[in-house]
């Protein structure tokens, strides 16, 4: 208590406690496990949407933006600049299909596409790999908790991993989306209150400081070049990492589980195209707090850039600064946290228990399933951030690259459902295999950055998949119902409305609100490109 003072402790306490009480009156609304995973369809647009940028802005994105960009640049940018492409693909694809069908796990497309094999081989892939992405975000947010209250790593992973236990079990969903709004006011008020700060504290103009940083190559988020193992390219952004993203948000359980829970079509794509606006500015503001901390530190090197936002936060000392810090570390890893846990449980309660085990049970038995599921995968996640606390540095860049071996193998699985007629299961599985070792050879013998293993990975998959499908089931004689095509054939035949109160329901068409996404993409780059220019 005495490290960072009563104010401090008393800030971060409240915060916690309101997480808590936040879950305990939600879980009144929860009487099934169908409210467990999807809510009531009752909650506002906006707050999915607000829910959905919060998940994917974690606590590595709070510390780590600024530590990359203090190091790389505005460069950094470009990796965040793809994202109005990517809502508008995810809207235009995905969610038609999502929501059409009425499915609780996105991965049950891929039974219906392709057959039982591939749905569980997706969500395999998914459990792993998000198992271990979840413990690296919570290991890291345990060092950043043990650095600013003195508090033992291990003994921080179990207090936090407990807490979003809590509400996520009470709450299930709705509890995830409503602790998100809270959690994203409390991540960009610190970002706010440390840029200010750093402006307040810089002694010298703005424009002098950004021309000072130009002469040292900070300021210069469009890089026009053509380098295949340089990561923060603008090629690298809008490509490689548009074909990412997509699969992020797209073909990803825990992104799509909250936009399922919109009372419709439109609430579901309103609430994407919150994150397809808003997403730059947050970026922006974490990434070009990393530059000035460049010229307030004079570049000096820390041993774990990292840590420079809260050295900076400790230096300042202002009243309640560290807790109002650690609290939105907090709220950054615990909304990630809790959307894993919650998709976790979906997957494995709806995708597994009830579709093998026990397909005739009452809501009420899969409700109790649903929670001590929840309970499994966070005692789960505990013992690989236990292992990496060791190391998390390697460990972290590790996940990175086994995470993206995966990418390629996702979209691909949906982008061959959509547009396929000749893609088989057998394929399609021989594509998966084909992709993930090519990948991993990729990523042994060349020095390819890792946002391009996505494009490599989908394209060997793809290619894989098609010839084998070819070669072991042969041509089929028509389109499936589930791909694009077959949809829009389905309803014209039918002559079902191809639009639902101004929005589309049929996949592959384009709303108005994405034709204002691409013009706010153009005008993101057209700004960076005269910010770059004009200091």
């Amino acid at each position: 208590m005495e490290q960072i003072g009563t104010l401090n402790w008393s800030i971060i306490i409240i915060y916690l406690l309101i997480n808590l009480l936040l879950g305990f009156v939600l879980s009144k609304k929860v009487k099934t496990a169908e409210d467990f995973y999807l809510g009531r369809k009752t909650t506002p647009w906006w707050a999915i949407g607000i829910s959905v940028l919060a998940t994917y802005v974690s606590a590595m994105t709070f510390l780590g933006a600024p530590a990359w960009s203090y190091g790389s640049g505005l460069s950094v940018i470009a990796i965040h600049l793809n994202y109005p492409l990517v809502i508008i693909i995810v809207m235009a694809m995905f969610v038609p299909f999502f929501m059409q069908t009425g499915v609780v796990s996105i991965y049950e497309y891929q039974e219906k596409r392709f057959g039982k094999l591939s749905r569980a081989v997706i969500s395999i892939i998914f459990l792993l790999t998000q198992l271990l992405s979840s413990a690296a975000v919570l290991v890291a947010s345990a060092f950043v908790i043990s650095y600013i209250t003195g508090v033992e790593v291990l003994t921080s992973i179990v207090i936090v991993s407990i807490i979003t236990l809590i509400y996520t079990s009470l709450g299930g969903i709705t509890a995830v989306i409503w602790t998100d709004v809270l959690q994203s006011a409390i991540f960009l008020i610190g970002g706010v209150i440390v840029l200010f700060a750093l402006l307040i504290e810089i002694p010298e103009p703005l424009s002098e400081v950004l021309s000072s940083l130009k002469t040292k190559g900070k300021i210069n988020p469009i890089d026009t070049s053509i380098n295949w193992t340089k990561d923060t390219t603008v090629w690298a952004g809008i490509i490689a990492m548009t074909v990412y993203h997509v699969t992020v948000y797209g073909a990803n359980q825990m992104m799509m589980q909250r936009t399922l829970g919109a009372k419709n079509m439109g609430e579901a794509k309103k609430s994407l195209a919150l994150m397809g606006f808003a997403a730059f500015f947050i970026y922006f503001m974490f990434i070009f707090i990393g530059v000035l901390f460049f010229h307030y530190y004079g570049g000096k090197t820390f041993d774990n850039n990292n840590n420079i936002m809260l050295e900076f936060a400790q230096e300042k000392a202002f009243p309640g600064f560290i807790g109002l810090i650690a609290a939105a570390v907090l709220a950054a890893s615990m909304s990630s946290l809790s959307s894993a846990l919650n998709s976790f449980s979906t997957i494995s309660t709806e995708g597994f228990y009830q579709k093998y085990f026990r397909p005739n049970e009452s809501p009420e038995h899969y409700l109790k399933v649903a929670r001590i599921s929840t309970i499994f995968w966070a005692i789960l996640i505990i013992i690989p951030a236990f292992i990496f606390s060791d190391d998390t540095e390697s460990v972290l860049k590790l996940l990175t690259k086994i995470g993206s071996y995966f990418v390629g193998a996702k979209l691909a699985m949906y982008g061959l459902g959509f547009y396929s007629k000749h893609t088989s299961e057998r394929g399609l599985l021989v594509g998966v295999a084909v992709g993930f070792i090519s990948l991993a050879l990729v990523s042994q013998y060349t020095d390819v950055a890792w946002p391009w293993y996505a494009v490599v990975g989908a394209v060997v998959n793809i290619v894989a998949s098609i010839i084998a499908s070819l070669l072991l089931d042969g041509r089929q004689a028509e389109w499936s119902m589930y791909s694009v095509p077959g949809q829009k054939a389905k309803f014209k035949a039918e002559g079902l409305p191809e639009k639902e109160n101004g929005w589309y329901v049929v996949p592959g068409k384009l709303d108005k609100v994405s034709y204002y996404l691409l013009a706010f993409f153009v005008l993101t780059v057209v700004f960076l490109v005269a910010f770059q220019v004009m200091v």
